[in-house]
């Protein structure tokens, strides 16, 4: 269980993170970039989960580098890890702080911020000779490094 305090402290603490909101959800960003916003569900969100059970507690939705990053972070099977129809299509993944653990926590929020920051550090300037510059990779999930437990 990851109270909510303790994840927000640790978004914050993230270089370049400034609080804000957006539709009226307090997010943080990465220059205009959203990279972490807690998200309540909706009226419409409670009816599509039927008669499964709603998750409680803090939810947050956190940016992941594209589609094929979310969808490898939800193959990992991570305990409070998960999505909704109103994400489809959308590069985020939910995480419900009650049943999850603060290193799990931490890499997810951690990917998304290495996903919005990249793209400042992404190019290097030219070297003497006329090479050209060189791309850094994308992020990769560290939530699935060897250790990691469901």
């Amino acid at each position: 269980m990851v109270p909510i305090d303790t994840a927000i402290g640790f978004v914050a603490s993230l270089p370049e993170v400034t609080a804000g909101a957006h539709y009226g959800n307090r997010t943080w960003f990465v220059g205009k970039q959203a990279i972490v916003w807690l998200r309540p569900f909706s009226k419409a969100d409670r009816r599509r989960f039927g008669d499964a059970p709603v998750p409680t507690g803090p939810i947050f939705a956190v940016r992941t580098a594209d589609l094929r990053h979310k969808d490898e972070v939800l193959a990992l099977g991570l305990r409070g890890v998960f999505t909704i129809p109103h994400f489809d299509g959308h590069p985020a993944v939910l995480l419900q702080l009650d049943r999850m653990l603060l290193r799990d926590v931490k890499h997810l929020v951690t990917d998304a911020w290495l996903a919005a920051s990249m793209p400042a550090v992404a190019v290097r300037p030219r070297r003497r000779g006329g090479a050209q510059p060189q791309r850094a990779t994308p992020p990769t999930t560290t939530a699935g490094r060897s250790g990691a437990r469901k």
